[in-house]
């Protein structure tokens, strides 16, 4: 089993919090002509053809397995943070993404000695810049697959996380719809439209007991 960090934003962590989100969509960092297939050993990938990468010559084929990991690995998610106030024993933290729920949903404990930051007031630390001690959420993968971004079902886009709109729109496109313009919202309208290969990772949260190992 592996671990491997992953950044969320504020209203995809609340998503994940509240058990609403349960699958990602990552884009694929080349985008050659790919052929979603397992390898010879049962990992979901692609298959990059000869010479087909930008970056790449080979002889042959070169499968290209999902950087997220694999069924069974491990997610530690990235949030935006900081670190309330540091007592003898235990670093009080605060994360950004439940600023509007109770203290105690917004706030998680960490040995001293784990916590390597100041006590701040007013200064937030970057998702990108969480280290693994800070992530409050832990991630099992239960499973990887690579689809075309606007191949996703209704029921995949419900398990995005996103919230359908009021009214309005045609049935079966409650939450795809919403996950259209979220998605326009951080790649921009000419990605949807491009329709890219992404890695499709499945997840569930594992409890509060496993979360804080290293």
């Amino acid at each position: 089993m592996k671990q491997r960090p992953i950044l969320f934003n504020a209203d995809m962590v609340r998503a994940v919090l509240d058990g609403r989100k349960t699958q990602t969509r990552r884009i694929i960092r080349e985008q050659p002509e790919v052929i979603p297939k397992e390898d010879e050993h049962g990992k979901p990938g692609f298959w990059i053809p000869f010479n087909a990468g930008k970056t790449m010559v080979r002889n042959d084929d070169m499968h290209i397995a999902c950087p997220f990991g694999l069924k069974g690995d491990r997610l530690w998610v990235r949030e935006t943070f900081r670190v309330h106030s540091r007592a003898t024993d235990v670093a009080t933290l605060v994360y950004k993404a439940s600023e509007q729920q109770s203290w105690t949903q917004q706030t998680h404990r960490v040995p001293i000695e784990k916590c390597n930051k100041p006590a701040v007031v007013d200064t937030w630390t970057p998702s990108i810049h969480m280290p693994r001690w800070a992530s409050r959420i832990t991630l099992e993968i239960t499973g990887v697959r690579v689809e075309r971004l606007r191949d996703l079902s209704e029921e995949d886009a419900k398990s995005e996380g996103v919230i359908p709109p009021a009214g309005g729109v045609l049935p079966g496109w409650e939450h795809r719809i919403n996950f259209r313009d979220l998605w326009m919202s951080i790649y921009g309208a000419d990605n949807w439209e491009a329709n890219p290969w992404v890695w499709v990772v499945e997840f569930k949260r594992v409890g509060a007991t496993n979360e804080r190992r290293a």
